[in-house]
């Protein structure tokens, strides 16, 4: 290979190497400032507990996380006891836990409604959304499913921010409030994974596709226990 071709292939190989580079930033600034705008726009939805039981809510939503065989695992404990008290001191007579069944070994929902009865909780009271796959779909089917038009939604505040996001383009009015009770491991990691879920459901609602599963309508205001599989 010649001199000249071999400075054109250099010239050629820092030109890809430059437009990497900047492809590189450009996607990280625009990861970070829809990141930005997401928390931004719903940060005042964010509640106390003791602010709760002023509002005209349909229900408490809780959205499931992962569960040990028959017990939630403590960021799930930690948002069910939240809602527990939510539901304790009147902020709704009505609990809709969702998350996922898509497995008859793995149910997040009945565990999560056990945990309610266990302490105290009308059956009648807890709805439970089997087909919670996802904080989009939670919400879509909290909407669809369950006719649920006001809500507060309890989860860390770290997830939050997604799902009131999420809410407000659906049209839900909804409210967060955060179950942070204690530090969780590998907390670090999900802020991060975080950054970009955010970013992939700022695209979702535009979008707006339907969930894995609809189905019929089971108003909030009516019997959980037809959720009862």
């Amino acid at each position: 290979m010649s001199d000249k071709n071999i400075i054109g292939t250099k010239k050629k190989i820092s030109t890809g190497l430059l437009v990497l580079v900047l492809l590189s930033i450009l996607a990280l600034v625009s990861i970070l400032i829809i990141n930005a705008y997401v928390t931004s726009s719903v940060k005042d939805k964010i509640i106390t507990a003791d602010e709760a039981p002023s509002l005209d809510v349909d229900c408490i939503l809780i959205l499931g996380a992962g569960v040990w065989g028959s017990r939630p695992s403590y960021m799930l404990e930690d948002r069910l006891l939240q809602g527990i008290e939510l539901y304790d001191n009147d902020a709704s007579d009505r609990l809709l836990m969702s998350g996922d069944h898509s497995r008859k070994d793995y149910d997040e929902v009945n565990v999560m409604k056990q945990y309610a009865i266990d302490r105290g909780i009308n059956s009648e009271h807890i709805f439970m959304d089997h087909a919670g796959f996802s904080t989009y779909e939670s919400l879509y089917r909290a909407r669809d499913v369950f006719l649920a038009d006001r809500i507060i939604i309890v989860t860390q505040k770290y997830h939050l921010y997604r799902a009131l996001y999420i809410a407000e383009k659906l049209g839900i009015e909804a409210y967060g409030v955060a179950s942070d009770k204690r530090q969780y491991v590998g907390q670090e990691i999900r802020d991060l994974r975080e950054i970009l879920a955010r970013v992939k459901d700022f695209f979702t609602v535009i979008i707006k596709p339907e969930p894995t599963y609809l189905g019929e309508a089971i108003p909030i205001d009516g019997n959980g226990d037809l959720t009862n599989d």
